[in-house]
């Protein structure tokens, strides 16, 4: 049995910069009713006819990934591309990357968990590399989130939130024998499905029929969030979680060097700080800068932790996510 570790880091966001005033003059909102419910000032959008979606946002943090692990697009044995809003209904984004990057005939996996994709998709290429099947697994998180939103109103507590983005990791055989992913842990619980979810188009809703059965008030094609139910089943399940990594590993809070959560929501963030009593310093956020940007969220910041030096060899980084299904999970990594 083999160990793996994460050898190269990248992301990638738009250029354009939406801030919560320029959103005030699309609906009923402004800065400080949107700062204090989230915590978020600004995210990054997809501008038409700027080149990107998701999977070529994907490409671009997955190329600079790459060059940080020194490897080439022919090195990778296997891809798992985790997001919400794939470029297609079908097929989905795996497989365009495997295309855009020239890569060969090599598998490509699409992970379906919304906010803990990535944690879900280390998971997934953790388990390959460990057991020998491959030994340089491209993982990514990418999501455009600004074509499916309500810019209106009515959707404002769901359109203030999210942004667009990509973020990659290359996962690894650790040659070294030091350091690398310890442990992932992984759990949902389906029955609060309908909390955070979008409804259709699917396979019982296509777009004919909900453009012409449902009044345009409300919309199911529109994501849904029950935004207090999601808070309080979040904070839980972060603090179960970690504990469960931290408890599998035989370590304590103090072991964590720095904590970087999903980037959903600041107060959730917060409040994981204030209950594990992490210092500013152990805790990494970015949503100020980028919103929710879900499969993508996690890579983002750990991307630009490590950039910023925040991330060093022999920390305990602890990973946590949580979001629609619900799914959650966690994933600790001797850097």
């Amino acid at each position: 049995m083999y160990t793996s570790k994460i050898t190269g880091l990248g992301h990638y966001v738009p250029e354009n910069i939406v801030t919560n005033d320029d959103l005030s003059k699309l609906m009923d909102t402004n800065d400080a009713w949107i700062r204090e419910r989230t915590g978020i000032e600004e995210r990054r959008h997809i501008k038409k006819g700027d080149g990107n979606s998701t999977s070529v946002m994907g490409v671009k943090a997955a190329t600079i990934a790459l060059e940080r692990a020194k490897l080439a697009p022919s090195d990778i044995d296997f891809i798992v591309f985790a997001t919400l809003s794939p470029d297609m209904y079908f097929p989905g984004g795996g497989v365009q990357v495997q295309d855009m990057m020239g890569m060969g005939t090599i598998p490509a996996l699409d992970v379906r968990n919304q906010c803990s994709g990535f944690v879900y998709a280390i998971s997934v290429a953790d388990q390959f590399v460990k057991t020998g099947m491959y030994k340089n697994v491209l993982v990514i998180g990418s999501e455009n989130h600004s074509g499916g939103l309500d810019f209106t109103t009515r959707g404002r507590s769901v359109s203030v939130i999210f942004g667009d983005g990509a973020g990659a990791a290359v996962v690894s055989r650790n040659e070294s024998g030091t350091g690398g992913i310890l442990s992932t842990h992984l759990h949902s619980e389906g029955k609060h499905k309908d909390q955070l979810s979008l409804q259709g188009p699917s396979t019982e809703h296509w777009v004919p029929e909900i453009i012409a059965e449902n009044p345009q008030e409300d919309i199911p094609y529109y994501p849904y969030m029950n935004g207090q139910f999601v808070f309080k089943h979040a904070i839980v399940r972060f603090s179960e979680v970690i504990k469960e990594g931290l408890a599998a590993n035989d370590m304590g809070v103090e072991d964590i060097d720095i904590f970087i959560p999903h980037q959903a929501n600041l107060r959730i963030s917060q409040f994981i700080q204030k209950k594990f009593q992490l210092p500013d310093d152990k805790v990494y956020n970015n949503m100020q800068k980028y919103g929710n940007t879900t499969a993508a969220s996690i890579p983002i910041a750990l991307s630009e932790a490590w950039e910023k030096g925040k991330i060093k060899e022999g920390d305990l980084v602890v990973l946590a996510a949580f979001g629609s299904g619900f799914t959650w999970g966690s994933v600790m990594i001797r850097w």
